[in-house]
């Protein structure tokens, strides 16, 4: 089995996502002045492309 594919590697990434998620969907909400349902539908997914962006640039940063 290879070691990225582990129960637990596939744990840690899926962490590492949702935590860049939750933080980037935050930002964006202090960010904003007001709160319309499209607003959160834009929002969350911005913050779900920032979220693999930051855990790809990361990555290639450590080498991991």
């Amino acid at each position: 089995m290879d070691r990225r594919t582990t129960p637990r590697a596939v744990l840690l990434v899926v962490g590492e996502l949702l935590l860049w998620w939750v933080t980037l969907t935050l930002l964006w909400l202090v960010l904003i002045s007001s709160v319309y349902p499209l607003e959160w539908i834009v929002g969350a997914s911005v913050a779900a492309v920032g979220a693999l962006l930051a855990r790809a640039g990361r990555r290639a940063v450590s080498w991991r």
